[in-house]
């Protein structure tokens, strides 16, 4: 048996931990540079890593691994061999999950590039590489790009006759009119996806669902709340029924955007109940727990915001081991939680606690967003008021002091924000001279 075929029955299994070392002896022992056979083997060895990374939402490694596979593939076939265009929309995709877009807009135009040199322009795998890039646009706020490709796609999809295509991407051209404000727009695009999807799929699929829950996020943005809530309600008729096919993370993720949208419109009870939902329907395995802490974090900011500080720690510290057992340490959504869960400590005056909390957000946004960013400068303001709450007004002094020359280098001397910054520091050392 071989060692990758050994490592996809532990899988099957779901035993990922143990198909990881499989793997890894599976690379260990080939050498790409001994033909071509030794090279697939690798490659196909790196990517059946990646996923079961992958599966135990371990990210980081996963993207790690494709790249490893991306660098074998080209040395072997060549820069422009059509099979690499599949590895680079593959890891495009995982960079768009690690929310590395610049990245992934670099391999998504590489393939784009080797289309060109291969493909006619109508094909249909330019067309899935040019609605990757619209993705990666719009997540980047180019909505007009994004608008571009998902034209050029659409064409391409309606000259193959690829109907359910074509409204998906309608779908996708109604996000960007969306984001844009252009809700008229948005709508009949959701509508026209809609009747599509209703003639092909039946009124009680998740696709439909998904539209529904489109129509309802443009109503409440335009104040129309009676339809929006009508459209919510659809939707979740849809969804509670569980109809077999329909993922659980498919279910999760629409129970999620309904709570949202529920709470825009001021029923943060029935949010709540939406998150519960959500989260006893998610099991305690290693690709769910990511978008377990996800919803907690959410949770955890919702009891912050109508006083139940307990409740809100509770949730937050909840999300923070979920994050911290897939090894997602050091991103910018782990620096937020933390300190949103030292805000919450703060407040059941547990400033020990806060302390340590604000400290490690603030290494990691240090890092990953750098001293200047709105989140690093929110955490250096805590960590200084509870630095003065324990009566270390020195080191509190220290931090507002480096928050005041930041403001001053990005906003200039006369704006209200510097004004505000020296006030409170002006007021700190006031009251350390007194004490």
């Amino acid at each position: 048996m071989s060692l990758q075929v050994e490592a996809a029955i532990h899988c099957s299994l779901g035993r990922l931990e143990d198909a990881i070392p499989v793997l890894e002896r599976s690379i260990e022992v080939l050498d790409h540079e001994k033909g071509q056979d030794h090279a697939v083997a690798k490659f196909s060895g790196f990517m059946q890593l990646g996923d079961t990374y992958s599966m135990m939402g371990r990210v980081d490694r996963s993207i790690s691994s494709y790249e490893s596979g991306l660098k074998i593939q080209i040395e072997t076939l060549g820069d422009f061999d059509l099979r690499v265009t599949e590895t680079c929309r593959y890891l495009a995709e995982a960079y768009v999950q690690a929310m590395q877009f610049d990245d992934a807009e670099k391999l998504c135009q590489r393939s784009l590039e080797i289309h060109r040199e291969y493909d006619s322009p109508t094909s249909l795998e330019e067309a899935g590489d040019r609605r990757l890039m619209a993705l990666i646009y719009e997540a980047k706020g180019d909505y007009e790009s994004a608008l571009e490709h998902l034209v050029l796609a659409s064409m391409v999809m309606i000259a193959a006759g690829q109907e359910n295509e074509v409204a998906a991407i309608d779908v996708s051209i109604g996000n960007v009119y969306a984001a844009l404000c252009r809700f008229d727009e948005a709508i009949f695009s959701y509508q026209k996806a809609l009747t599509v999807f209703k003639s092909i799929r039946g009124d009680g699929h998740s696709t439909i669902a998904s539209v529904y829950i489109r129509l309802a996020d443009v109503y409440c943005k335009t104040g129309k709340l009676r339809e929006s809530k009508s459209y919510c309600e659809n939707a979740l008729r849809i969804l509670s029924k569980q109809v077999p096919g329909i993922a659980t993370e498919e279910i999760v993720s629409g129970l999620t955007e309904i709570s949202a949208i529920y709470q825009a419109l001021n029923e943060n009870e029935e949010a709540l109940k939406l998150l519960h939902m959500a989260m006893k329907l998610l099991k305690d395995t290693p690709g769910q727990r990511s978008m377990a802490a996800g919803i907690e974090a959410h949770m955890g900011v919702m009891f912050y915001k109508v006083g139940r500080y307990g409740e809100a720690r509770s949730t937050f510290k909840d999300a923070v081991a979920k994050l911290r057992a897939i090894g997602e340490t050091r991103s910018v959504f782990f620096g937020i939680v933390l300190n949103q869960m030292g805000l919450a400590s703060a407040q059941l005056y547990r400033i020990d606690e806060a302390v340590e909390l604000f400290q490690e957000a603030r290494e990691i946004l240090e890092q990953e967003c750098g001293p200047c960013h709105l989140d690093t400068i929110g955490v250096y303001s805590n960590l200084a008021a509870t630095y003065d709450a324990l009566g270390r007004v020195e080191d509190a002094t220290v931090i507002l002091e480096y928050i005041l020359k930041l403001r001053e280098e990005k906003l200039g001397t006369a704006n209200p924000e510097v004004a505000d910054e020296k006030k409170r520091l002006a007021m700190l050392l006031k009251g350390s001279r007194e004490g």
